[in-house]
């Protein structure tokens, strides 16, 4: 079924994960106090009265500040808007109207998009509308006073919500293949996914732990009766345990072990350049474990001195290290330069 989208916007740290998991009714984004947690867009299915969606949850927007992600977290944000059926802005209720909420309503405005406003962080009901009420100033309309960590104000966002989206009977249903990404990081997960997709979906970048989240989008294969729908699962890469510290990393794998156990397929990636390792072989084994279908995908096969290393050689080691995997199909590729990739 292809749902309409929901984009969650906002600044760094007002409360935005928080609210997508209250609409979702799960824990799916990352919740955790520190500005710039959600990189990503991430996607989660949300439904209210007689209406489905996909709720969209965004990186904190900054405007003025071309530091570390925020160029990248601000395409992303983008993007989600430009898919959206509509969007929610989320601000801050207990801090009040910002330079940087002001910036982003303006941007909003020109957008084309039904926005409605979200006074987050309004625990007190009584003290919640004067709170809110302080948010008229940004010309998007009523501020609809809520408290994602309690819940209250949340059915009256979104009985507002539901006027603008299609009622369940117009939407088009279509089967979905589950794929999930895994490896460590910095193997190429996210750039595989960009390549499948053919624009940036996730960030890369060579700093590890880029990806936080699981991340979810559809692409679609084949016209007619071959037309195929994947819904392919980036996730963050996973480390050994004794190297992960509590917070936003520590979600992230917990969110990638089970993406493998909601997928349908899994693609270990592997980087041909660090061969084999003893983590590509936990999570191996957790495939297995799992009992999901596997494809090895050896990533930057182009950067392999091929004199010196070949295929053959490749294959001898993941049949010696990664023997419980003997069924999973091998391809070597190239995600920065496209080699293979169709093959996938």
């Amino acid at each position: 079924m292809v749902l309409p989208i929901v984009a969650i916007i906002g600044r760094p740290n007002v409360g935005k994960s928080a609210l997508v998991n209250r609409i979702a009714g799960g824990r799916q984004s990352i919740v955790f106090d520190q500005p710039g947690v959600t990189r990503d867009r991430t996607y989660q299915p949300a439904f209210w009265q007689d209406r489905e969606f996909l709720v969209v949850d965004t990186g904190g927007l900054v405007f003025d500040d071309d530091t570390e992600f925020l160029p990248f977290i601000r395409e992303q944000a983008m993007a989600a808007l430009v898919e959206a059926a509509a969007a929610i802005f989320v601000v801050d209720g207990q801090f009040g109207p910002t330079e940087a909420d002001q910036e982003i309503a303006s941007w909003l405005r020109t957008q084309g998009v039904p926005v409605l406003l979200a006074v987050n962080k309004c625990e007190s009901p009584d003290e919640g509308i004067i709170q809110a009420a302080q948010f008229w100033e940004l010309g998007l309309g009523e501020p609809y006073a809520v408290s994602a960590i309690h819940g209250s104000g949340s059915g009256e966002l979104l009985d507002a919500l539901v006027a603008h989206l299609p009622p369940a009977d117009e939407l088009e249903v279509h089967e979905e293949y589950r794929v999930a990404i895994v490896g460590r990081p910095n193997v190429g997960k996210s750039s595989l996914l960009n390549a499948f997709v053919g624009e940036k979906r996730s960030i890369v970048s060579p700093i590890s732990g880029t990806t936080r989240d699981a991340i979810d989008m559809v692409v679609v294969r084949g016209e007619g009766d071959d037309q195929r729908r994947y819904r392919l699962i980036d996730t963050a890469g996973i480390r050994k345990k004794k190297n992960v510290n509590f917070g936003p990393e520590f979600f992230g794998i917990n969110r990638a072990f089970k993406a493998i156990k909601r997928a349908d397929v899994v693609l270990l990636v592997i980087d041909a350049l660090d061969g084999v390792t003893e983590q590509d072989q936990k999570l191996a084994g957790r495939i297995e474990e799992e009992g999901r279908a596997c494809v090895i995908v050896v990533n930057k096969w182009d950067a392999v001195d091929k004199d010196a290393y070949t295929i053959y050689d490749f294959d001898q080691t993941i049949e010696a290290k990664l023997h419980f995997l003997g069924w999973a199909k091998r391809l070597y590729v190239s995600a920065l330069s496209g080699k293979r990739l169709p093959n996938i």
